[in-house]
């Protein structure tokens, strides 16, 4: 057994590679480490487009409370997949921009609901509709059933990841 030209090992009679890994495995593990670090270079961008002092980290956290309104810190957190500290602190930065707003959760009164503010939902509205025309622009060529099946394996892929 021996690597191919183009960089991918050669499959076995066992349908193995020689490192013992089914090659679709290995070619899904390099394209998405590939599409992850564009991700968060892509994440930071946007991120800056809401706000120059705003760390990548924090995009998430807006395009959630648009999507699902107010949330619990903790929900937050959770969500992310961060510690409170982190939370608390993104929080905290997100705030002094004036992008979120924290109110006393009505039910617990021990704990805080987040909000986005008119102005971080401006914000984020803008630069949705900005990746929305970019994503539109870079798969024009796909028909849209490809583009449909697309976005159910990649939410089939972020259900299995929150497990």
């Amino acid at each position: 057994m021996h690597e191919g030209g183009n960089g991918d090992e050669v499959r076995g009679s066992s349908g193995l590679t020689s490192s013992g890994a089914d090659p679709e495995y290995l070619s899904l593990e390099r394209e998405l480490t590939i599409l992850f670090r564009r991700s968060r270079a892509n994440q930071g961008e946007m991120a800056r487009e809401v706000h120059p002092d705003l760390e990548s980290a924090a995009y998430g956290l807006l395009i959630r409370l648009d999507e699902c309104g107010r949330q619990r810190a903790t929900e937050l957190a959770a969500y992310i997949g961060v510690g409170k500290a982190t939370m608390s602190r993104q929080l905290r930065a997100l705030e002094e921009l004036g992008l979120v707003a924290r109110e006393p959760d009505p039910a617990d009164g021990r704990a805080w609901l987040v909000h986005l503010t008119e102005e971080g939902h401006r914000r984020v509205t803008k630069v949705r509709e900005a990746r929305r025309a970019r994503y539109v622009s870079q798969l024009s060529h796909w028909d849209h059933r490809e583009v449909a099946e697309l976005a159910r394996l990649v939410a089939q892929l972020n259900r299995g990841m929150e497990k």
